[in-house]
């Protein structure tokens, strides 16, 4: 595919979680901070003249237009108007179900570049009012800055976080999100924290820091609980959202090496730096900079 715009569409990490409550309407409220990983997805951008959408290569498991990716391009198409269309490639690195924002994060992806490719200049809060209404996270992405956020994670507050290298693995198992939120033995009631406590929880080695998700992802997946035990012996492990994914932040790239050579074979392991800008915002940058000198 001849692609015209290239970016990536980064993981996430949820460094902390906590259910404060439950809404009248069944959604959770959140308290969560939010970090990206230099580690993600890659998406490839072709302008079609014949408006229509099409994601290469198809998904296994995914009906073409139930994809995110496929319903960010038509939310934008059909909210701006435009008669344009695109071929879209996906080149899929992280798990289904893993916790680390993948769909989310493709589909504020798709809305950034293609807002860029068919020059619409929506804007940021703007693109960030679509992406909510495809996911509560996608915001975050494409803001792109760490973050505290609150509500169903779509009350964005900026943050400056510590950006260790971080060892993820994921066991294998995809999570189902309605299976953890409607789960009996979810913290639903957890008291609230201001920011700036949460943010102190960092100096204070995580200690404030949890997943109220973990014991509910625990009991619904023993390969999850595994792969949590065996890597809280290396540092202060963590699910990451309601998927299967955890994490153990870490020193230096060295220890996650010397970690990522003893991993179980039966997981997928891998090892990123954490990131306050999204790579997306990165490239974004760059691709802007060289469309100004062109």
């Amino acid at each position: 595919m001849n692609a015209r715009l290239s970016l990536p569409a980064p993981a996430k990490l949820n460094r902390m979680l906590h259910i404060v409550g439950r809404r009248a309407d069944g959604y959770h409220e959140l308290q969560t901070l939010f970090q990206f990983l230099d580690h993600g997805d890659t998406l490839a951008f072709a302008p079609r003249e014949d408006g229509i959408i099409r994601l290469h290569p198809a998904m296994k498991g995914i009906d073409h237009d139930a994809n995110l990716i496929v319903r960010a391009a038509r939310l934008l198409q059909h909210e701006s108007g435009t008669t344009q269309g695109a071929d879209i490639h996906l080149d899929k690195r992280l798990p289904l179900g893993g916790g680390l924002g993948g769909g989310s994060s493709d589909a504020a992806t798709t809305l950034l570049a293609l807002d860029r490719l068919w020059s619409l200049s929506a804007g940021l809060p703007r693109l960030a009012e679509l992406g909510l209404s495809l996911g509560a996270d996608v915001p975050v992405f494409i803001y792109g800055h760490s973050a505290w956020a609150e509500g169903i994670g779509e009350r964005l507050t900026p943050v400056t976080l510590a950006t260790p290298w971080f060892v993820v693995i994921h066991p294998g198992e995809e999570i189902s999100t309605p299976a953890v939120f409607g789960h009996p033995e979810l913290t639903r009631n957890t008291p609230p924290i201001s920011m700036a406590r949460a943010l102190r929880g960092e100096a204070e080695q995580g200690r404030l820091w949890r997943n109220d998700c973990e014991a509910a992802v625990k009991r619904l997946s023993l390969k999850v609980a595994h792969a949590l035990d065996w890597l809280s012996a290396f540092g202060p492990a963590m699910l990451t959202g309601t998927g299967s994914c955890v994490f153990c932040p870490l020193m230096s790239e060295q220890q996650a090496d010397r970690i990522l050579r003893r991993v179980d074979s039966h997981w997928h392991a891998f090892k990123a730096r954490g990131c306050n800008i999204s790579p997306l915002h990165d490239a974004l940058d760059i691709h802007d900079e060289m469309s100004v000198k062109s």
